[in-house]
């Protein structure tokens, strides 16, 4: 975040760089960055004239080193933006002689999505004396909630933890559906909200009792009664719920919950840092670490990886309704 806010700034302070190599696995802050250059670099009258957008499948690099080295028309710079540039992988170092000499007056672009240069070949080392090389990792799962609140905090909001757990859950750690939904909720929702499980459901759509963080706080209580409610509205309702996310998010659980049976140190601190949670989800590791000793936790995962392989077609004649109800009654007893 620190990094995106110093390249906005230098762009708006007029240090404007001649080559940005966006890369990496998160597509969301490449386009968040490429989109700022978009927008911002040239005024509206410039961009008819001096704007360009190319895609890699359809460029060359000799087609987009062509266009680079243009004048620009009546303005002082030209912007050339290489959208989907991953698909140029293969030919990508050819830019090498554009990198070490590039044009001054345009700002080359290059969106190079889920991939990432090798730092040891002569483009990077190029690019990075004459423009800039961004990186942009993609989240764990334990700091996409940290992700969600930080945005809603610079836009005057406020989430509870399992609200945004929830959003996780259903959405996975793809940043950019995250966001599309939390605009949606601002849209809605008044500045200084804090967003909770209901603003969740009523506007989002996912059940704020019929998820699977609280399937997994049932299973961690042993609570027979609510875990079978929620995996029967799963099995009515699987294509909001997955089973082979199920089946994927308990093992996470459980890989943790070894992981916390192992800890010497078991103080908050200590076993937030250790498992990646937060202290909002603490509580139930300790309650789970008592309801399932470590030989049990290990019979789960096993349990678990057969249902996962099960549930991909792997040897297997069940439904995927037999399936998870199998393997919730392996767990719970």
């Amino acid at each position: 975040m620190n990094e995106i806010r110093t390249i906005v700034s230098d762009i708006k302070k007029g240090d404007i760089k001649p080559i940005y190599f966006l890369m990496g696995e998160e597509p969301y802050y490449i386009d968040k960055i490429s989109d700022y250059i978009e927008k911002t670099v040239l005024d509206e009258a410039e961009k008819g004239f001096n704007q360009q957008i190319m895609y890699g499948r359809d460029a060359s690099i000799e087609d987009i080193v062509g266009a680079a080295k243009r004048y620009p028309m009546m303005a002082e710079r030209q912007v050339l933006i290489v959208k989907e540039a991953q698909d140029l992988s293969r030919t990508i170092e050819k830019l090498v002689a554009y990198a070490l000499n590039p044009q001054p007056t345009t700002v080359l672009v290059i969106n190079y999505k889920y991939k990432k240069l090798d730092k040891r070949k002569k483009l990077h080392k190029a690019i990075a004396k004459s423009g800039l090389i961004f990186e942009s990792k993609k989240l764990y799962d334990n700091q996409v909630s940290d992700w969600i609140r930080r945005v809603l905090s610079g836009k005057n909001y406020h989430i509870e933890p399992k609200a945004a757990h929830m959003l996780v859950e259903f959405l996975g750690t793809n940043l950019s559906k995250i966001a599309n939904e939390l605009d949606k909720l601002m849209l809605i929702l008044p500045v200084e909200t804090i967003i909770n499980d209901k603003h969740i459901e009523e506007n989002i759509g996912i059940s704020k009792d019929f998820n699977n963080f609280e399937l997994q706080k049932a299973v961690g209580a042993k609570d027979i009664k609510k875990a079978n409610r929620i995996i029967n509205y799963f099995v009515e309702n699987p294509k909001n719920n997955p089973t082979v996310m199920t089946i994927s998010l308990l093992n996470s659980f459980f890989t943790k919950l070894l992981l916390f049976h192992g800890l010497q140190n078991k103080s908050k601190d200590a076993v937030s840092k250790s498992l990646g949670v937060g202290f909002y989800f603490i509580d139930d590791y300790f309650a789970a670490a008592r309801n399932y000793p470590m030989r049990k936790v290990a019979q789960v995962i096993a349990f678990l990886r057969d249902a996962d392989v099960k549930s991909k077609g792997v040897g297997a004649s069940q439904t995927q309704r037999d399936i998870l109800k199998e393997l919730l009654f392996k767990i719970l007893h």
